[in-house]
């Protein structure tokens, strides 16, 4: 089976996220999307694939969303998809792509829902956040 995560190690939901999948026994393609940024078909299929507009996938946060004006209802898709693809830290992660689905894993527990075997057992977050308990109980 293929499971691709487009991977920040920077980032908690990510790290966490890579963790949860590798739990659940899977050892995915793991991309460094920062070092290795999506061509623009690649990009394109990801945000079809998850079901949103271009502007969806745009994070704001430590990025320079802002100074180029990112909320401006002016960027048409094709451009907010150049901005993603010159400045690949406007991505928004992680994107996980499985046989059942592709998504934004935001918040990481999410990929549950994608993974074919997400009866991981427990799991905790970096941030000492119980996702699921030792009873197997998913608690978010």
């Amino acid at each position: 089976m293929t499971i691709t995560i487009y991977h920040n190690p920077g980032c908690g939901t990510s790290r966490n996220t890579l963790a949860i999948i590798r739990q659940s026994g899977e050892e995915p393609e793991v991309i460094e999307y920062l070092k290795n940024p999506p061509s623009r078909e690649r990009l394109v299929e990801l945000i079809a694939a998850m079901g949103m507009a271009p502007r969806e996938l745009l994070r704001e946060k430590g990025t320079p969303y802002a100074e180029l004006n990112l909320g401006d209802p002016k960027w048409s898709d094709d451009e907010i998809v150049d901005f993603m693809l010159a400045h690949p830290i406007l991505i928004n992660r992680p994107i996980v792509v499985t046989p059942l689905g592709t998504i934004l894993a935001r918040p990481s527990e999410a990929v549950l829902d994608i993974l074919p075997n997400a009866d991981i057992g427990p799991f905790t977050k970096e941030d000492g956040e119980v996702v699921i308990d030792a009873s197997g109980r998913r608690l978010i």
